[in-house]
């Protein structure tokens, strides 16, 4: 990575301005639901506390439309100080006297304070320079550690760089590294599993992938797309039937280029998408008219593992079945629990219910990387340039 780092500056003593993505899910009674994202950035914030620096948190939360007393950060910051086991100050606002009096004044080094949603303020979205240099005064240097924010333009996240050094916290760099890697040298035999509801999210990303791996492993509701254009009968399944010429063609580029593409030859059918609506096992020619296919089904799960066993390299996107129905789950649970149980492989999974799959089943430390990113993760792959990634200082 050609941009500088949390290891490059000198940071003792300085106020550190950090843009964390802490935008969880929260439960009515103020509980953090998913902590995943929280995690994730305590290795960047024990660094800072370590080297006795003040460290200022910021982040967004939800899609509020200006102040919005439901989406404050207080039981972000009540899970961080759990889960972190330091004392989290909380502030009622991300910019003003006030708050830059508390950071310079009563804050002490190693300590950690949580601005409010940076939402509320309408300067974040608009990427306004006013309110990115009312964030800079609030530090020395600035840490971008939101990787799931990476590809979308803010002021916390693009704009602040203007006006302070601007470097990658530890979770940025291993994002960014192990993604990379992904693209730039994968050891090979290289195979990605892609599932999900929608061909249409995925077309760039298949694109690009067709010009990286040795095969596709396809599931979830966007296989019915291309089972459709090789002719087999899909009842109700989900299809993107404006998106068929699309499938038909990236099918013909696979073949063109030798990369094998595999879909199922047999399905999980229900009458509706509900745990008592499961119907039944049915082979892909045996396919009813009148079910839909909500996951993949034992015959391919043993095909798509005896593919995975012989990979170096494996990258996940997309659930391959309603897996948030337990009956549905069987398909995405077993090819975790394959993936997670490879010893010699480089395993990388991203997208927000794929890292839900993992952590469902409890297998987040059985995969290389999980990352921590939805669309960030896909444009990475795509091979977009991130504004975010791009703002950071250069290494010299």
């Amino acid at each position: 990575m050609n941009k500088k780092t949390l290891r490059d500056v000198d940071i003792t003593n300085k106020r550190v301005l950090v843009r964390v993505d802490f935008n969880v899910p929260i439960t009515k009674d103020g509980k953090v639901l998913d902590d995943f994202r929280i995690l994730s950035v305590l290795p960047t914030i024990n660094y800072l506390r370590e080297r006795n620096a003040k460290v200022v948190l910021m982040s967004h939360l939800g899609r509020p439309k200006g102040r919005d007393e439901s989406l404050k950060m207080d039981p972000v910051a009540k899970a961080l100080e759990e889960l972190g086991g330091f004392k989290v100050y909380k502030l009622d606002d991300c910019i003003g006297e006030n708050v830059k009096k508390f950071i310079d004044e009563t804050l002490k080094t190693g300590e950690v304070v949580l601005l409010e949603n940076l939402r509320f303020n309408k300067g974040e979205e608009d990427n306004d320079p006013e309110f990115a240099k009312a964030l800079a005064s609030l530090g020395d240097i600035f840490v971008n550690d939101a990787f799931a924010t990476a590809h979308r333009v803010a002021a916390s996240t693009v704009g602040i760089t203007q006006y302070l050094p601007a470097v990658a916290g530890i979770l940025m760099e291993k994002e960014i590294a192990t993604l990379s890697k992904l693209l730039e040298s994968p050891e090979h035999p290289y195979i990605a599993v892609l599932g999900g509801a929608k061909v249409s999210d995925k077309i760039g990303l298949i694109k690009n992938l067709l010009t990286k791996v040795d095969e596709i492993l396809i599931g979830g509701g966007m296989c019915f797309t291309f089972l459709k254009v090789k002719g087999y009968n899909i009842g109700r399944s989900l299809c993107e039937d404006d998106k068929l010429d699309v499938a038909k063609s990236l099918l013909e580029e696979a073949k063109a280029r030798g990369v094998k593409i595999v879909l199922p030859v047999d399905v999980i059918s229900a009458t509706e998408v509900k745990e008592e609506g499961y119907a039944g096992i049915f082979d892909i020619e045996d396919m009813k008219s009148d079910l839909v296919g909500v996951d993949i089904g034992p015959k391919t799960v043993k095909l798509f593992e005896n593919e995975l066993s012989k990979a170096k390299t494996i990258v996940w996107n997309g659930p391959l079945g309603v897996f948030e129905i337990e009956k549905f789950a069987q398909g995405t649970f077993e090819t975790a629990k394959l993936i997670g149980g490879l010893e010699g492989v480089t395993t990388v999974a991203g997208g927000g219910e794929t890292v839900a799959a993992f952590r469902k089943f409890n297998l987040q430390d059985k995969i290389t990387h999980l990352s921590t990113g939805g669309g960030a993760f896909l444009e990475f792959l795509e091979g977009k340039v991130l504004p975010a990634v791009d703002a950071l200082n250069d290494k010299e």
